[in-house]
């Protein structure tokens, strides 16, 4: 769809949800999937977006017509770097609800990062689509708003915690993720040992072994956010 290939020039130099008046009739790049794709009256607006947001580009074939042509081709999830110019929307265009609202990308030219298929679902409809198919298409299922922040949260939570008992003067420490299987406890989830035929790892239950170990090497005040099997 174009004859350029990623360089330096390609590269983004501003996310799509921080697009903002700092950035008012400056010439900046974005790289994003495409969201949606309108054609009114010839100029086609594209919805670009990446985990900050969207921000809408203009492409008006009175400008560039070859640029106008490839813009036809694109469809939703489409990856793409485009460059252009910041401009304030016109009267009466501007979308309070969202963060770019009052600010557009008048296009001067596009590179087609990742062409795609067309998906299995809408990823902005997913909420309807079965939980089957939205976890066979994780990839999708995870561009979802409500997903990333659920990461984004969970992200925070662990931030805040080590912060925390960072501060309390706690040490942290992962202990191992393979360890030896208990007969007398719970039954275990194996894995087997490439090196050693016949020999399994377990994955641990608790650390609680290798807390008490720790305790009893001076470690007094240990933490760890961990996985348990």
């Amino acid at each position: 769809m174009s004859g350029a290939f990623f360089d330096e020039n390609w590269k983004r130099t501003v996310y799509c949800g921080r697009v903002n008046q700092d950035d008012e009739d400056k010439t900046i790049v974005i790289n994003g999937w495409v969201r949606k794709r309108r054609d009114l009256g010839g100029i086609i607006f594209l919805e670009i977006w990446d985990h900050t947001g969207l921000v809408q580009v203009v492409i008006n074939p009175e400008t560039d017509v070859s640029l106008h042509e490839r813009a036809k081709q694109l469809r939703s999830e489409y990856v793409v770097a485009i460059k252009g110019t910041v401009k304030r929307r016109p009267a009466g265009t501007e979308n309070p609800s969202l963060a770019t609202g009052n600010f557009e990308v008048i296009a001067k030219d596009l590179l087609v990062l990742s062409p795609s298929a067309l998906p299995p679902f809408d990823p902005n409809e997913a909420d309807a689509v079965d939980e089957n198919i939205r976890l066979k298409y994780r990839y999708l299922d995870l561009r979802r708003k409500v997903m990333q922040g659920n990461l984004r949260l969970r992200s925070k939570a662990a931030q805040y915690t080590r912060v925390f008992f960072d501060g309390e003067g706690f040490v942290e420490v992962e202990t191992p993720m393979l360890t030896k299987s208990t007969p007398e406890g719970a039954r275990d989830y194996l894995v087997p040992s490439r090196v050693n035929p016949g020999k399994f790892y377990a994955l641990p239950q608790s650390p609680q072994i290798f807390k008490q170990i720790l305790m009893i090497s001076g470690l007094d005040k240990y933490f760890q956010i961990v996985k348990c099997f």
